[in-house]
Formats: C-alpha cells, sequence, structure tokens
C-alpha cells in the first residue's frame, strides 16, 4: 500500500517543478532503509538534453545526502493514466533498488504499483555485488 507521507511530499515536489515548455509537471519522493525520505521534481531547460526528471532529482538528493538504497518511490503527476518513470529514470532506480515498490498515482487516485524491477524487468548494474 502506497505510503500516504511519501504520497504526501510527492504532491509537494510536484508543486515546485520547473516546466515552462512541457506544462507538464511530476513530483517524486523516496524513502530510504533508515526512513528518511527525499523528493524532486521534474527541472526543464532551454537546452532539452539538461532537463531532468522528478526521480532523477529525488535519487541526487538521496545520494547527495549520504544514502544509497530506498524501499519505495512515489510518483505523482496530472496525467491519466499516472506518469510512470522514463526509460532513463528507470535505469536510475535500478541502480541503486531493483526490489523497490513504485506507487506511481495521479490527482484521480488512479495508482500504477510494482517494483523496480518489474517497470525495468532487464536492468542492468555495472556492479551487481553492491
Amino acid at each position: 500500500m502506497m505510503d500516504p507521507v511519501l504520497a504526501e511530499q510527492a504532491k509537494i515536489a510536484f508543486k515546485q517543478a520547473y516546466a515552462p515548455f512541457s506544462r507538464f509537471h511530476v513530483g517524486a519522493a523516496v524513502r530510504t532503509p533508515s526512513g528518511k525520505v527525499f523528493f524532486g521534481a521534474n527541472v526543464e531547460n532551454s537546452s532539452y538534453g539538461l532537463a531532468r526528471c522528478a526521480e532523477q532529482s529525488a535519487v541526487q538528493t538521496m545520494v547527495s545526502n549520504g544514502e544509497r538504497e530506498f524501499t519505495e518511490v512515489v510518483v505523482y503527476s496530472e496525467a491519466t493514466p499516472p506518469a510512470s518513470p522514463c526509460g532513463a529514470c528507470r535505469q536510475i532506480l535500478f541502480e541503486f533498488s531493483p526490489e523497490a515498490k513504485v506507487y506511481c498515482f495521479n490527482h484521480l487516485g488512479d495508482v500504477i504499483e510494482g517494483t523496480v524491477k518489474d517497470f525495468l524487468p532487464h536492468g542492468f548494474r555495472l556492479n551487481p555485488e553492491r
């Protein structure tokens, strides 16, 4: 079941998104095994390739704060059906926690869920022993 605290943090991040080009806001929140919560919003850029997704922002914040694993990630958007992580984000999530739970939800209460491995069944790690 999706954690309401993470859902609320993802919604807060959603409101902070910087998406002047696509107008497609996304917020994400991750919880680490130690119980810490980190969130991020998508940040677009005039040079489109430099844009960062909400999931990437949340993971970067987590890593910047010394954590290296998360147990669940919640992604919020107002898309129908709920937006799921893009391919790049799936690989980034897989790098840190392939077994973590993923919940994608929207303003209508629709939820898509699974594990990171469900979303990226053939992800890879250069150091699988990590």
